[in-house]
Order: structure tokens, then C-alpha cells, then sequence
């Protein structure tokens, strides 16, 4: 291995505390490769075989491919992930103002977080700002990131509920709201968030348009384990397959087919915007390679023939406290290499084909791997792969890297076998 993959992958997670983060510190990282930047806007026809390349969608999503020198007939080899976790978003008007100074901020619960890991953490903010400009219709998008903590949301006591440990019902509006802290009463209140984002950007508030900003978890991730065995972070679902892919890309050096990463946004509400799996948006950049390199529509069909797509997403690692949720027979376990994941139902893309293809890359990489089938009471969600599919006739699978406790504040996956996906991924796009 080139270098440690574990402490970027820590660096890479911490940079990428939001999902405009996330692409905003895969952007540096290719263009520091020699990746250029194309815009939907502009013509393509400079795109020619051995040229590295990126698109960003919405600020959110980016995708990045190397043309190969046989294309487009050799086909595309794909590698797909998302940049988004489930957390919250701050509302607009955001402030809450308490008879004791104490002011409140109101939010959006986003996706499907496991919220009471929430409670009494370092919180903070960030995300992306829209400023105006001499165009309206082309204002200016600014990065944000508040580095210290901001927030808390603070935990009823005990002593007010005395059968909390029995479990209770939280509610999203009432429960959740962030603090972030206490102002005497002058007058002129509304708009502390504004203020607040202006400063740190140094602009004129007045220029503050709108902005998309959450919630995060200060704490960095760190190694755990007796031998060091684990990583637990905030967001390993999806941003240790969007690193994993990012590096494979990087490192690989197969010219042959076209290597493609692509990075959605919106996974965990459903895909369905113009930056999301659901969107036309992949579709749309592998015609458009097709067509810069003197392609026809012929040749893009053929091409979408000969390709193979890794739909990477991850998958439930068994729980040693609850073994009986998972499969009899099929409950991967964290160490144990790659996980392919199956759905008689077709909630994932993966077929015996597709498995047997990614299981001898898997081989041919020297890893491991195991496979995760939902049991048979419990209904399993769908993901990009499956998604995908209803744009593009590809082949492919659906895999991922075992967790314990997808959706909380904070999960935890094998150091083992991160590694093992980057070498698979890296095999992938030289076979």
C-alpha cells in the first residue's frame, strides 16, 4: 500500500463534515492530480482519451472519471457512492428565544438518524451560503465551517423522567433542538444565525441570500480496539466507500476502459433530486463522453454493454449483543472483508452474475469477502445500484463495508476492512 489509508481516511472524514464538505475536499484532492474541472454549461468537446476529469452537481455531488484509450467501446467500469448522512438541517428563521435569554435553534430532522445519539454532544455548523452577485441568476455559493463547538442538545435529567432508560418517544420538534447559548434581551435578536455566518465569512450580512447549513459532531474519528481493529466516526455511511472509491480512482492505472467514481447526493431521503441516483445526471455524463470522444450512439450502447458498475454502500456488520436480527446463515461481521449484498427482491442490483464477478475481483485482490442477505422478517432499503438501474442497463453489485450502528452520531467499522476495499476497488478498475 502507497501510504496509510487509515489516517486519510480519518483526515478525509474529518474535512467532510457536510456533504458540500465531502465534494469540496474530493475536488482539491483531484485537481491536485491533475483532474479538470468541466461545467454541464460548457461544450466537451476538448475530452480525449487519457484526460482525467470532474463534474460537480449542486455543490453536493461530484463525479470524476479517466477516458480510456479504447473507448467508448472497452465500456465504463463504475464505482458509485453518496456524500450525504442523516443528521439535521437548520430551518429558515432559525432562532428560538427562551424566557431566560436562552436561545434555540428550530431544525429539520434529515434522513433517518438514530436521534438520541444526538444528545449532549459537541455540536457545530456547517454547510454552503448563497450570497448575491452581479447575476441573479448566478448567485455566489460560499463554503462555511464553524470549527468550535456552537451547540448542544441537552438531555432531559433522569430526575424528570424517571423511566427513561425504559425507552421513550422523542419528538423532533420538542426534543431536538440544538441550544446555542444565551443573549440578554436587546431588541434586535432575530437574525443571531445571519450575523453569526456573516462574520465568520467576513461579507455584509445583507448579502446573505440563503443557505443550507447543519448540524455536526465536533469529535474527530479516532482508531479502538485492543489491537486497534476499529474506526469509529460520525458519517463511515456513505464517506468510507466515497474515499474508498476516490483512492482506487487515483491509484489505479488501467488506460483501457473508462474509470468512473460517482459521488451522489440525497441517498438517504431517497435519490430523487437533480443531484441524486435518481436524477439523469450519470446517464447524461457517459453519453456526453461518448459523444466528446467521437463516439455514436451505436458505440455508447455497446459500451454500456462491456460495463460493470459497484453500487457501494454499506451493510450491517452482525451485532454481538443482537445476533438474532441478522440472517442464520448470511450476517458478515466486522474484519471480515467486503461484504456483497443480496435481495431475492431486488432491493439491491446484485444477481448470482454480478456476485460471482465481484467475488473473483475480490480474490484476484487477495481480500476476503462475505455476504449480508436481510432475514426474512426484517424489510431491507433500497440503494444507489438498484436506483440506477432504472436509467441504465448496467451490470453490477451492491456491496459495502460492515458497521455497527449505521445512522447514529457516531459508527464503527473495521480498519481490516477498509483496507481490503480500496485493494478490491483498485483491482476493479485494472481488471
Amino acid at each position: 500500500m502507497g501510504y496509510n489509508y487509515i489516517s486519510d481516511l480519518k483526515e478525509f472524514i474529518n474535512s467532510s463534515v457536510v456533504n458540500f464538505l465531502a465534494v469540496d475536499t474530493a475536488r482539491n484532492r483531484l485537481e491536485a492530480a491533475g483532474f479538470v474541472r468541466l461545467r454541464e454549461e460548457d461544450s466537451w468537446a476538448e475530452i480525449e482519451p487519457g484526460g482525467r476529469y470532474f463534474v460537480i452537481k449542486n455543490d453536493s455531488a461530484i463525479f470524476a472519471f479517466v477516458v480510456g484509450d479504447n473507448a467508448p467501446e472497452a465500456g465504463f467500469r463504475i464505482i458509485t457512492a453518496h456524500s450525504d448522512s442523516p443528521g439535521f438541517r437548520i430551518k429558515p428563521n432559525a432562532e428560538i428565544y427562551c424566557s431566560d435569554g436562552t436561545v434555540k435553534l428550530n431544525t429539520e430532522v434529515y434522513g433517518g438518524p438514530i436521534l438520541y445519539t444526538w444528545f449532549d454532544r459537541p455540536l457545530s455548523i456547517a454547510g454552503r451560503v448563497i450570497l448575491s452577485g452581479p447575476d441573479p441568476m448566478r448567485p455566489i455559493t460560499r463554503l462555511v465551517k464553524f470549527e468550535r463547538p456552537l451547540l448542544t442538545i441537552p438531555h432531559l435529567a433522569i430526575h424528570f423522567n424517571r423511566t427513561v432508560n425504559d425507552g421513550i418517544k422523542l419528538s423532533k420538534q420538542k426534543d431536538m433542538l440544538p441550544v446555542i447559548g444565551r443573549v440578554e434581551y436587546k431588541g434586535d435578536e432575530k437574525g443571531l444565525l445571519t450575523r453569526l455566518v456573516a462574520e465568520e465569512l467576513g461579507v455584509e450580512e445583507s448579502r446573505i441570500l440563503d443557505f443550507d447549513l447543519s448540524l455536526y459532531d465536533t469529535s474527530k474519528a479516532t482508531i479502538e480496539g485492543l489491537n486497534g481493529e476499529y474506526i469509529s466516526s460520525g458519517r463511515l455511511d456513505d464517506l468510507s466507500m466515497m474515499h474508498a472509491a476516490l483512492t482506487a480512482l487515483l491509484e489505479s492505472d488501467n488506460m483501457n476502459m473508462t474509470r468512473v467514481i460517482a459521488i451522489f447526493d440525497n441517498e438517504e431521503t431517497g435519490s430523487g433530486t437533480k443531484q441524486g441516483a435518481a436524477s439523469p445526471i450519470l446517464h447524461n455524463i457517459l453519453r456526453r463522453i461518448n459523444n466528446s470522444i467521437g463516439g455514436t450512439e451505436e458505440d455508447y450502447f455497446r459500451a454500456i454493454a462491456n460495463s460493470f458498475m459497484v453500487s457501494a454502500d454499506n451493510a450491517h456488520g452482525i451485532h454481538p449483543n443482537y445476533p438474532e436480527k441478522q440472517d442464520p446463515t448470511n450476517h458478515p461481521f466486522l474484519g471480515g472483508g467486503p461484504v456483497i449484498k443480496i435481495n431475492a427482491n431486488c432491493k439491491y442490483m446484485t444477481d448470482a452474475d454480478s456476485a460471482a464477478v465481484f467475488r473473483t475481483i475480490c480474490q484476484n485482490a487477495g481480500v476476503p469477502f462475505q455476504y449480508f442477505v436481510n432475514h426474512s422478517d426484517v424489510a431491507g432499503g433500497s440503494t444507489l445500484g438498484n436506483i440506477l438501474t432504472s436509467q441504465i442497463d448496467l451490470r453490477g453489485v451492491d456491496m459495502g463495508a460492515a458497521l455497527w450502528a449505521m445512522h447514529s452520531v457516531r459508527e464503527t467499522a473495521s480498519v481490516a476492512d477498509h483496507e481490503y476495499i480500496i485493494r478490491a476497488f483498485i483491482e476493479f478498475f485494472n481488471c
